[in-house]
């Protein structure tokens, strides 16, 4: 898990890479869930980016947009406990996000720094610094407090000491799951609910919640963003 975050890291600040990604993306797509307008796409039209706005979460469509950008409103989103629009999840594998109109105070940034959202422009921001977000973040830059991403580098650059240790003790972890909770992790992972969880495996939620509660404490996660990020870094094993 942690080299993964590292590569995602390393490979957001490359300049090389965020010039290719610049020519590949050829539209910013707005996923705002508000009546009010969406004056961050306006800005973006402003300085010659063409954006779509998009109401609906039913009306995205990933695979088509290989070659966007997409940007999400916290505001007016479902949120995880986190507060990160529960929709990340099942975006992030096909296409790039951030997030804006995003309230300080309802939203953990390490939290969706590590999951891989590129960066956050916030509803109190000036515009000027909302428009220099914007553009670092097409160029595939990320765009969150210098602090934050000294601190999170340092944690996990440090913890490469004991890769081999954390290495064996994922694999010891693994052998504890049963066949059903590492099927049940992957529905997690695809964004499926309880219900749906429930409703593919022909149980009840209540079970569904039982096996989901095992698996956080098996996997030491804290809620799904965290067994999110676990799944993901070994996606390898399942």
């Amino acid at each position: 898990m942690l080299n993964a975050v590292i590569m995602r890291l390393i490979e957001s600040f490359n300049t090389f890479q965020g010039e290719k990604l610049m020519s590949k993306v050829r539209e910013l797509v707005f996923l705002h869930q508000l009546s009010m307008p969406c004056h961050l796409a306006v800005l973006a039209e402003s300085i010659g980016l063409k954006t779509r706005v998009v109401k609906q979460v039913a009306d995205l469509d990933p695979e088509r947009d290989r070659n966007s950008f997409y940007l999400i409103a916290q505001q007016g989103a479902a949120l995880d406990n986190s507060g990160v629009p529960l929709i990340v999840s099942r975006l992030l594998p096909h296409v790039p996000i951030a997030l804006y109109l995003v309230d300080r105070e309802s939203l953990e940034p390490e939290s969706a720094l590590l999951l891989g959202v590129r960066g956050l422009l916030f509803s109190d921001q000036r515009m000027d610094l909302l428009l220099t977000g914007l553009r670092k973040m097409v160029g595939d830059e990320l765009w969150y407090d210098r602090p934050l991403i000294s601190k999170v580098f340092r944690r996990l650059v440090n913890s490469q000491d004991s890769g081999v240790e954390l290495a064996q003790e994922t694999m010891a972890l693994l052998q504890t799951l049963t066949g059903r909770e590492c099927t049940i992790i992957q529905l997690v992972a695809s964004g499926a609910r309880n219900k749906e969880i429930a409703d593919e495996l022909c149980i009840s939620e209540h079970t569904v919640k039982a096996h989901i509660s095992s698996i956080f404490r098996k996997t030491q996660s804290r809620n799904r963003v965290e067994l999110l990020r676990w799944s993901q870094a070994n996606a390898c094993h399942f």
